[in-house]
């Protein structure tokens, strides 16, 4: 399995860039970023860790928008993948973000991919006029739109919330552009992962991911995929060594692993430690 980090990045601490020139030289093989625009003060959306309107600590007002932060962070790495954990595509113009991330990729030499949610604050949601009950089917058209932005010479699109003519759109992404949905594991999440993902994240408060593991695939075989769904596990807890076992055996390519929102000297510290209990090591002393 790879070893993922995730920074919850703000205007505080560690920039990203630091961080992902030391997970580089550590052998990280990805690094995540989120996304919230804004945070609306007066909500009713429930959070999915305090099960109610109140947020867990400030960072979600504070967060940094991820493709700048990846760009900072491909100016100065070679090697580490780019990614996002989560991004919240449907709260951006889908023509817009697909010639950001199309570009990123560029620039990058192809190390994009995309960690995306549907959006759990559905009054964040609302301000970019996203309804609640439709957001699935938002994200859906998303994913289509920029998918043939990316790919086709002449790409257009007619859905019910975007609507494009012909249209040339370059720069083309280097490859398919790994799509992977990070949301609580269920049968309606997996069906939707199954006809128009990659594959699956877990959230923070997933239970039994195991279980989880073998219902997505089941859905991914009925769905007529061929191989098996990219499966990435946030670490947001002390995994036992058997559970790791397992997640190997079922095919979990990625692990993510997080690190304090503090000043550069205590995430390098955590950083180091985490990297010699995981056994990770730097590229230049493999092989």
């Amino acid at each position: 399995m790879r070893n993922g980090l995730v920074l919850f990045t703000s205007d505080r601490g560690i920039r990203p860039a630091d961080l992902a020139v030391a997970a580089e030289e550590r052998g990280f093989d990805t690094f995540y970023v989120p996304e919230h625009t804004h945070i609306p003060v007066k909500r009713t959306a429930a959070h999915p860790g305090t099960k109610d309107e109140t947020l867990p600590d400030d960072r979600y007002l504070r967060t940094l928008d991820p493709w700048v932060s990846l760009a900072t962070v491909a100016a100065r790495t070679s090697r580490i993948k780019l990614s996002t954990a989560v991004a919240l595509p449907v709260e951006s113009d889908p023509i817009t973000l697909a010639k950001t991330i199309a570009t990123l990729d560029h620039l990058s030499d192809g190390r994009v991919e995309i960690g995306a949610g549907f959006g759990w604050n559905t009054d964040e949601l609302a301000d970019h006029h996203v309804p609640a009950e439709k957001r699935r089917t938002v994200l859906r058209e998303y994913v289509e739109a920029m998918r043939a932005l990316w790919t086709q010479e002449e790409a257009s699109y007619d859905g019910e919330f975007v609507q494009f003519g012909p249209s040339w759109a370059y720069p083309k992404p280097a490859a398919h552009i790994p799509l992977i949905i990070g949301a609580g594991g269920g049968p309606k999440t997996f069906r939707w992962i199954s006809e128009n993902a990659d594959g699956w994240m877990t959230t923070p408060t997933q239970q039994d991911i195991s279980g989880k593991i073998e219902e997505l695939k089941a859905a991914w075989a009925e769905a007529g995929r061929d191989g098996l769904p990219d499966i990435r596990i946030l670490i947001a807890f002390k995994p036992n060594p058997d559970d790791l076992v397992r997640w190997a055996e079922q095919g979990v390519s990625e692990l993510i692993w997080g690190v304090p929102d503090k000043a550069p000297d205590e995430v390098i510290a955590s950083l180091d430690r985490m990297a010699d209990r995981l056994g990770i090591q730097p590229p230049a002393l493999i092989g």
